[in-house]
């Protein structure tokens, strides 16, 4: 496995189909968390920041590739890691791992936008200084 950030998560019925394997479309909520869990790692917040800083993150593009299925009362490990950080937006590369067998990867980019509760435009601005500082520490 990578030297990346790592968040640990069970699978339970709510993830999988029928037959106990993990809807496809749920690796990205697997995504999304440890991406969150990341930042919480690193000392940030994301409700916090959106108020303080009038600033948010979306999702601009996903590019996920699945080689296994997860399966019910898996323990998987999702790791994050920066491949691309610009002032407004980050491309992090992620992975879903199961002990030693990697199950899923993608590329996610990730765009910084304008959210002051006054509009909701979401016009690209830059990544709020003291969190850039940190993530250009993890890169």
């Amino acid at each position: 496995m990578t030297t990346a950030y790592k968040h640990s998560i069970r699978i339970y019925w709510e993830d999988t189909d029928a037959g106990g394997v993990v809807f496809y479309a749920n690796y990205l909520k697997f995504f999304e968390r440890a991406r969150t869990e990341w930042l919480r790692a690193l000392g940030f917040e994301q409700e916090a920041m959106r108020h303080a800083e009038g600033a948010m993150f979306i999702v601009s593009s996903t590019q996920v590739r699945y080689l296994r299925p997860a399966r019910l009362d898996d323990w998987l490990t999702i790791t994050v890691e920066i491949r691309e950080l610009g002032r407004a937006s980050m491309v992090l590369f992620q992975q879903a791992w199961r002990a030693d067998t990697l199950l899923s990867e993608g590329e996610i980019r990730i765009g910084c936008v304008a959210s002051d509760g006054k509009s909701q435009d979401f016009k690209p601005t830059r990544i709020p200084a003291a969190l850039f500082a940190a993530l250009v520490e993890q890169k």
